[in-house]
């Protein structure tokens, strides 16, 4: 399939979404390098969040293609605001404590593999292409966020009592992942993304089985939403003005 570059803004806001979505959450990821807990956590988060900034590089330097005006994967994550930004809520909910970042990681990873696995059938070859790049990486995140949530939820009655309240704060916000807006149901009418009911069910059920093993209760709790649409919560200016403010300080700078 051939993107008409000035023309096809559903696919555009694809790339945005998964490229914000990676770019967000490896920028509060990041932030643990040098504070994790112990050495080989400290490596691994670090490894994540330059694997989650790689990813955003492909997401929005080919957002930058389709959007036609000149703007790279650079432009895209330093000169925007925060409204022009499509990550969901998730993602730039604070990192709180291990406990809380872990179980954010996993909410997302949990969404992550199915959405990267089903973009490999994408009729558009680039979305293809990233995408098959980019879950081998998102199997291993899942892999190891997974086991960590089972082993703390199901662990010392300190550690449960630490993950079952990240559970209860970041759970609201776990269900805008799957939420299908009119940009969603067109791009999956056109075959460039999943149907997101396909993506909710294996999120779901992959999400319920950890949770159990790890002896958490899910909380009965409204879905919270609208960062894919450009309405985030007070948390993300915060995010953008630590992650943007060398590029403002000094525009066009080079290293």
């Amino acid at each position: 399939m051939t993107v008409d570059v000035k023309t096809d803004s559903a696919l555009f806001e694809l790339a945005l979404r998964m490229g914000d979505n990676t770019l967000i959450l490896g920028q509060q990821v990041s932030a643990w390098c040098g504070l994790a807990p112990i050495l080989e956590e400290d490596i691994a988060l670090a490894n994540t969040a330059l694997d989650l900034i790689g990813q955003t590089k492909l997401w929005l330097g080919f957002a930058g293609e389709i959007e036609g005006k000149g703007r790279g994967a650079d432009d895209l994550a330093f000169l925007r605001d925060a409204r022009a930004f499509r990550n969901v809520l998730l993602v730039e909910q604070p990192n709180g404590d291990f406990g809380q970042t872990l179980m954010r990681q996993y909410l997302f990873d949990a969404w992550h593999l199915p959405m990267l696995t089903a973009l490999k059938t994408s009729t558009e070859k680039r979305v293809a292409d990233i995408a098959e790049k980019s879950a081998k990486e998102a199997a291993y995140h899942l892999e190891r966020s997974e086991d960590l949530i089972i082993r703390l939820g199901d662990g010392s009655d300190e550690s449960h009592q630490r993950m079952q309240t990240a559970l209860d704060a970041l759970w609201p916000f776990a269900g805008e992942l799957t939420e299908a807006d009119e940009t969603d149901n067109e791009l999956a009418k056109r075959g460039l993304a999943p149907d997101l009911s396909g993506i909710k069910k294996q999120h779901e059920s992959r999400m319920r089985s950890a949770l159990k093993e790890a002896t958490l209760e899910i909380p009965d709790a409204a879905i919270r939403k609208g960062g894919k649409q450009g309405m985030h919560s007070e948390g993300l200016g915060y995010i953008l003005s630590d992650m943007q403010w060398l590029q403002r300080a000094y525009p066009g700078a080079k290293w």
